[in-house]
C-alpha cells in the first residue's frame, strides 16, 4: 500500500458520521478510498446521507497529523523487533473470518513477527477465542492457562482481549505452548486502543511477548486511549476470527457474555466451563449453558466439537486435555484437608468445623497445600482447592 493509499484510508475512518456500514456502500460503489474522495457531493449522496456525503468532502482536521504519525509508526519498526503493518478490507491479508461478518472494521493494525504479518497472518480455520471474568477465582485463571496450553499445543491460535484475568492467562498458556518460528501465530490479542500503547499496563511484558509470538490486533487508529466503549465494541473481532468462544468464568453482566452473543450472532461455536454454584464468577457460564452453549469439561471437549484431532505439544510434557490432575506422589494429592474443602471456596471457620482441627495447625496445613500449588489463598479469608490438588 503506498503512502496516498494509506492517507486515504484513514481519512475514510477518520470522516465523522461516516460509518462501517456507509463506508463498505461506497467502497462497493467507488473502489478504493481515493475514488470516493474524487466525487462531487451530488453523486456521494446516491450512497449515503447528504450529512454523511457533506464529511466525505472536508478534510478531517485530524487527518494529516494521523497520517505523518502512522507513516512513521509503520516504518518506524526495528530490524530485530516485531514488524508492524496496516491491513485494509481489500488486502488479501484481510482474514476471511471477519468479512463473513457483519461489520468488519476496515482497517486493521498488526504487530508480530515479520514472517507472519508478509502473507496471511490470520489462520482461516484454527482460531479459538478465550474469554472471561477479569476478577476470576484462582481455579478460573488456571483453568484458562491450562485450557490455552492444550488447545494451542493442538494446533489452535487463542484468540483473546489482553485484559487482566482470564485473557492474560488464556495468553500465557498459549505462550507455554508455542514453538518458535512456526507458520502460524500462537496467540492473538485484540486491543481496544490504538497499537502505540498498552492497556492496562501491567500487561506490558505480556504484550511485547506476544508481539514476538503471535500478534497484537487494533482497528483504532494510533493514539486511541482505553475509552470504555472501544472495548465491547473490539468483542465483535475477537469472535469473530474464531471458530468459537470459550469463556471460562464470568459475572452475569460480564463483558464476556457480550462476546458469546456475538459468537452466536455470527453462527460460531459457544463453549462454556461450569463452576461452582456459589461463586458469582460462574454464573455468567451457567446462564450460556442454559442457553445452549456446550459445557466442556476438558480441552478434548472443545477439539472433538470443532472436528480437530488432538495432539502433542512439542518441547513439552504431556498437556493434560482432561484438566489438571494432580501428577502421582504429589503433596496433598490424598490430604483428607483437600476432601473437606472441596471445590467451593470456604474460610477457616468452615474448615475447622469440617475437619474438627483446631486453628493453629489448619492454618499451618493450608500453607503447606498452598506451597504445594494444591490450594489457593482469596480475598476475604477464603481458601480454595486447585484442580491439580
Amino acid at each position: 500500500m503506498d503512502h496516498d493509499e494509506l492517507g486515504a484510508w484513514l481519512r475514510l475512518t477518520l470522516s465523522p458520521g461516516v460509518g462501517n456500514g456507509a463506508a463498505r456502500r461506497l467502497l462497493s460503489r467507488f473502489g478504493l478510498p481515493q475514488a470516493i474522495f474524487q466525487q462531487p457531493e451530488t453523486v456521494l449522496q446516491q450512497c449515503v446521507t447528504a450529512v454523511q456525503a457533506r464529511a466525505l468532502c472536508t478534510v478531517p482536521p485530524t487527518w494529516a497529523s494521523l497520517w505523518d504519525t502512522t507513516s512513521q509508526w509503520l516504518s518506524g519498526a526495528g530490524p530485530e523487533g516485531p514488524a508492524r503493518a496496516i491491513v485494509t478490507l481489500g488486502d488479501i491479508r484481510y482474514p476471511q473470518a471477519l468479512l463473513d461478518t457483519e461489520d468488519p472494521p476496515l482497517l486493521l493494525y498488526l504487530v508480530g513477527p515479520a514472517h507472519l504479518l508478509a502473507h496471511q497472518p490470520f489462520p482461516s480455520d484454527r482460531c479459538l477465542a478465550v474469554v472471561g471474568s477479569r476478577n476470576p477465582t484462582a481455579q478460573g485463571a488456571e483453568n484458562a492457562r491450562l485450557f490455552s496450553r492444550a488447545l494451542q499445543g493442538a494446533g489452535l491460535t487463542i484468540v483473546s482481549g489482553l485484559a487482566l484475568g482470564v485473557d492474560a492467562a488464556a495468553h500465557e498458556g498459549a505462550l507455554e505452548a508455542a514453538v518458535p518460528g512456526v507458520a502460524v501465530a500462537a496467540t492473538i490479542a485484540v486491543v481496544g486502543t490504538g497499537l502505540d500503547r498498552v492497556y492496562p499496563r501491567k500487561n506490558l511484558d505480556l504484550a511485547r511477548r506476544i508481539a514476538a509470538q503471535g500478534l497484537l490486533v487494533s482497528e483504532y487508529p494510533l493514539g486511541t486511549p482505553p475509552l470504555a466503549a472501544n472495548f465491547p465494541k473490539r468483542n465483535r473481532i475477537i469472535s469473530g476470527l474464531s471458530q468459537g468462544t470459550l469463556v471460562v468464568e464470568a459475572a452475569l453482566a460480564s463483558g464476556s457474555l457480550i462476546t458469546a452473543r456475538m459468537a452466536v450472532e455470527q453462527g460460531r461455536e459457544v463453549f462454556a466451563i461450569p463452576g461452582s454454584i456459589h461463586a458469582p464468577q460462574s454464573r455468567g457460564c451457567h446462564a450460556l449453558i442454559r442457553q445452549g452453549a456446550k459445557l466442556v469439561e476438558s480441552a478434548q471437549d472443545v477439539l472433538e466439537e470443532l472436528r480437530i484431532p488432538s495432539t502433542t505439544v512439542p518441547g513439552l510434557p504431556d498437556v493434560p486435555l482432561g484438566g489438571a490432575p494432580a501428577a502421582e506422589g504429589d503433596a496433598g494429592s490424598d490430604s483428607p484437608l483437600l476432601a473437606a474443602l472441596g471445590f467451593d471456596p470456604l474460610g477457616l471457620d468452615a474448615l475447622v468445623a469440617r475437619t474438627g482441627m483446631d486453628t493453629a495447625s489448619l492454618q499451618v496445613a493450608l500453607l503447606e497445600l498452598e506451597l504445594a500449588g494444591c490450594v489457593a489463598r482469596l480475598p476475604g479469608g477464603l481458601f480454595q482447592r486447585l484442580g491439580r490438588g
